[in-house]
């Protein structure tokens, strides 16, 4: 059984990133394991520490990736379950039954369960939340060598204050999400450039 979930879904910037983990069953008294829940509900120490625990136990993990521009292009929905999809094809060996953080999969042709709160409720889930967004933001910190006047290693792409200032200092980067307001508005002028 493998759980699956996104992260990077709100963000302006960057792509989505998605993990699969299968964990084994044995490990119920790892003493790590109570820490393990929604990766929104840790500090990024506590995420990477965690992190490297479930990558030490895991029997297979799997990091699938939509770009920028196709979240753009498919929408965020389905750029999400193709990062999703991505991911659980890594799977080595294959999952028999997915358990997936709110939504379904069509396009992935195994049994499986959508659970509302599922990355609060289930232990694979919320390991896979870890998983992908230590992934992600470990990309933006690197991201933000390139577009440094953004504060990207600071919000990770997401819709902070902050980040909104640097938008209308600067424009929009080559890595921001040209569907996404406020980025949309800045582009098409409705959003004024001055801070």
């Amino acid at each position: 059984m493998a759980g699956v979930d996104e992260v990077g879904r709100g963000a302006l910037a960057g792509p989505v990133a998605a993990a699969a983990v299968i964990m084994p069953d044995k490990i119920k008294k790892a003493r790590w394991r109570d820490g393990v829940r929604d990766s929104k509900q840790l500090t990024p120490s506590k995420s990477e520490f965690l992190s490297q625990y479930i990558r030490q136990t895991a029997l297979s993990i799997g990091i699938g990736w939509v770009s920028h521009r196709g979240v753009d292009d498919l929408g965020i929905v389905r750029a999400s379950r193709l990062a999703m999809k991505r991911a659980i094809d890594q799977l080595s060996p294959p999952p028999q039954y997915l358990l997936i953080d709110y939504m379904l999969l069509p396009e992935v042709s195994l049994p499986q369960k959508g659970l509302i709160y599922g990355d609060c409720l289930c232990f694979s889930i919320a390991c896979a939340s870890i998983i992908a967004k230590v992934a992600r933001d470990r990309l933006m910190v690197a991201l933000d060598r390139f577009y440094s006047g953004y504060r990207l290693a600071e919000h990770k792409g997401y819709c902070t204050e902050g980040h909104v200032a640097c938008l209308r200092r600067l424009g929009p980067s080559p890595i921001h999400r040209r569907s996404f307001r406020p980025v949309k508005d800045l582009i098409y002028g409705q959003l004024s450039r001055e801070v």
